[in-house]
C-alpha cells in the first residue's frame, strides 16, 4: 500500500487548492411543477462553492480548460461542462441551483441551493481525528446541514417555506468518495476502509432525515461510483487484482458495491418510516459501469478508463501534469471520454448518468419520461 498511499496523498495535495434500481416511496402529484433543486455533496455536485472558499478557490476547476464545453469558462465545476445536478435541473425545468457560498438573500435561494463542496466528506473532523486522519478540506455533511438550516431561516422570513420544501427536489449525495480517499492516503487498507461504510451511510441518513423533517416530499440519493474504474487510482495501482472484463480494480469496486448495498438498505428503512415522501435512489455505479463496459454503444471511444485532460500513460493521468497545469491540454473531443481529468467525469458522461437516473426514477421523479423530456437534455 506504500506507493499507492503516497499517490493518494499527492492527489489530496493537488486537489486541496480545488477543492439502478429506482426506489419506492410516495409519488408526486401528477402535473406538479418543481420549485427548484436543493443539493448536497462533493466535487461531483459542486457548481461553484469551491471558488468561494479560501482553501479551494485557486484550484484546477478555477481555470481553463474546465468549463470549456458548455459554459465556455471555468465555473468551479470539476468537468468540461455540466454536472449531473445541472442536467436534472434542466430536465425538471428549473434553474441550476445557486451555490450556497455565492448567495446572500432569500431571493438567491428561492429556486434552489447547492451546498456541495469539492473535497467534502460525509464524516466530520472528529471521526477522522480519532483515527489519526485529516480530511482534505474543512467541509463535511455536518457543515452542509448547518448551511441548509441557515437557508431555511432566510426563506421563512420572506417566502412560503413549506411550499418551497414540498415542491422542490432534494439531492443528497453523492458523498463518501473523499472519506475513503482520506483513509487510503494514510495507509488504511481497502479491507479496513469497509468499516467506514456504516458511518458514511449514517451521515447520509441524517441529512435525508433532516430535509424530510423540513418538509421535503421528493428526495433523490445517489450511490457510490465504481471507485476501481477511476483513472487516478488506476494510474499508480501496482496490484494485479483487476477485473479482466473492465480493467477496473476489483477490491475498490467491491467496496463501492458494499457501500451501495448498505445505502439501499438504509433507504428502505426510511421509506417505511416516511410513506408520504418519495425517497429515490440514483444508481451512479450502474450508469458509469455501463459506459466502461460498452463505450461504443453510447458513442464513447474504446478506451473508457483514460482521462481526456491530463498527462500521459495508459490512463492519461499524472499528478505532475494534472489537468489545467502548464504544459497540459484537453483532448480534442471530451464527448468521447468518460473521465474528464482522471478524477471527475466529462459533461457527456454526466449527461448519460442524469438520463439513466431520470429514466429509472420515472414517474416518481418526472410525471413521464417522454421523448420531449429526453430531448430537453439531449438523452439518446
Amino acid at each position: 500500500m506504500g506507493q499507492f498511499s503516497r499517490f493518494l496523498v499527492a492527489v489530496a495535495v493537488a486537489l486541496l487548492p480545488v477543492i439502478g434500481a429506482a426506489g419506492g416511496g410516495g409519488a408526486r402529484d401528477r402535473g406538479t411543477r418543481y420549485a427548484g433543486v436543493f443539493s448536497f455533496g462533493d466535487s461531483l455536485t459542486d457548481t461553484g462553492n469551491s471558488l468561494c472558499l479560501a482553501a479551494t478557490r485557486k484550484g484546477p476547476s478555477s481555470r481553463p480548460p474546465y468549463g470549456e464545453t458548455f459554459f465556455r469558462r471555468p465555473t468551479g465545476r470539476a468537468s468540461d461542462g455540466r454536472l449531473v445536478v445541472d442536467f436534472i435541473a434542466e430536465a425538471l425545468g428549473v434553474p441550476h441551483p445557486t451555490p450556497y457560498l455565492a448567495g446572500k438573500s432569500a431571493e438567491d435561494f428561492r429556486r434552489g441551493v447547492n451546498f456541495a463542496v469539492g473535497g467534502a466528506t460525509a464524516l466530520g473532523p472528529d471521526f477522522f481525528k480519532s483515527r489519526g486522519l485529516k480530511p482534505f478540506v474543512p467541509v463535511s455533511f455536518t457543515n452542509q446541514a448547518t448551511w441548509f438550516k441557515n437557508v431555511l431561516q432566510l426563506l421563512a422570513s420572506v417566502h412560503n417555506r413549506t411550499r418551497i420544501m414540498a415542491s422542490s427536489l432534494f439531492i443528497v449525495g453523492e458523498i463518501g468518495v473523499n472519506d475513503y480517499l482520506v483513509a487510503f492516503a494514510e495507509n488504511t487498507t481497502v479491507e479496513e476502509a469497509r468499516a467506514f461504510v456504516p458511518h458514511i451511510v449514517g451521515a447520509v441518513r441524517s441529512v435525508v432525515t433532516e430535509v424530510i423533517a423540513a418538509g421535503a416530499r421528493t428526495v433523490l440519493v445517489p450511490g457510490m461510483i465504481p471507485l476501481g474504474c477511476e483513472p487516478q487510482l488506476l494510474a499508480l495501482d501496482q496490484s494485479s487484482d483487476h477485473d479482466p472484463a473492465s480493467g477496473c480494480i476489483k477490491p475498490l469496486n467491491d467496496l463501492a458495491e458494499l457501500h451501495n448495498r448498505a445505502l439501499n438498505g438504509m433507504l428502505r428503512e426510511l421509506r417505511r418510516a416516511n410513506p408520504r415522501t418519495a425517497i429515490l435512489y440514483a444508481d451512479l455505479y450502474g450508469a458509469v459501469a455501463d459506459l466502461i463496459a460498452s463505450p461504443r454503444k453510447y458513442e464513447f471511444r474504446d478506451k473508457p478508463l483514460a482521462a481526456c485532460c491530463g498527462g500521459s500513460g495508459a490512463y492519461n493521468f499524472n499528478m505532475t501534469a494534472f489537468c489545467g497545469a502548464a504544459g497540459t491540454a484537453a483532448c480534442a473531443d471530451p464527448s468521447e471520454y468518460v473521465s474528464w481529468d482522471g478524477v471527475h467525469f466529462t459533461e457527456a458522461a454526466n449527461r448519460h448518468t442524469a438520463c439513466a437516473t431520470l429514466k429509472a426514477n420515472s414517474p416518481a421523479l418526472l410525471d413521464s419520461w417522454t421523448a420531449e423530456a429526453r430531448r430537453r437534455i439531449g438523452c439518446t
